[in-house]
């Protein structure tokens, strides 16, 4: 059954050599290919403001430049996120974008004034694929580092709105790999957005 999908380019270099965005194109060739809406949202060519106060975050709307995007990720039945890991986690860019746009009215909603509880989520439904490319071996980051970056993301941000399950891919070695080896990743890309997975 066709499926809706996101996915999002975390990049913040806007270089189109980037490998994240082969892979992000893999993944919606894939998709494309066996029936399924995509778009693409590609941060670095998005000209947003930092959120500084927490009057910005919980009371204001978000901002005009990124309500399309926000309204993406309402629509959206799954969504692939795509960023290369820097300091162990995303890339400042790509946090400051999840700030913007996993907001109260967007993704989830404060208990009503004078009543306990916990936040409401409003993205119950969707799903999630985290696509990581890393200079260091996947699986060290994963047995050493216990993937702490992407864990933060998928319980923090992505399970806190609803979104689940949250699947990983990681692509380990990036600089260093062959055009073999690339190759080999941008086919399971490929079949993974024909699987909408």
């Amino acid at each position: 059954m066709p499926r809706r999908i996101l996915i999002i380019v975390g990049h913040p270099d806007p270089g189109p050599e980037r490998f994240c965005r082969a892979l992000a194109a893999s993944y919606a060739d894939g998709a494309r290919s066996a029936g399924h809406e995509v778009w693409l949202i590609d941060i670095a060519t998005l000209d947003f403001p930092l959120l500084q106060t927490t009057e910005e975050f919980k009371r204001r709307p978000v901002p005009v430049m990124l309500e399309e995007a926000a309204q993406a990720i309402r629509d959206a039945e799954h969504i692939v996120f795509v960023f290369p890991l820097w300091l162990g986690t995303m890339p400042a860019l790509l946090k400051a974008f999840f700030e913007q746009v996993m907001r109260p009215g967007v993704a989830f909603a404060y208990p009503e004034q004078g009543r306990g509880g916990f936040a409401r989520t409003l993205l119950e439904g969707r799903s999630a694929r985290v696509v990581v490319t890393m200079g260091m071996p996947a699986f060290f980051y994963r047995l050493w580092y216990l993937s702490h970056g992407i864990a933060g993301i998928r319980r923090n941000i992505l399970n806190f709105v609803g979104i689940s399950p949250v699947r990983e891919t990681l692509f380990g070695m990036v600089e260093g790999a062959s055009d073999a080896t690339r190759k080999k990743w941008l086919g399971k890309m490929q079949k993974l957005g024909a699987r909408a997975a």
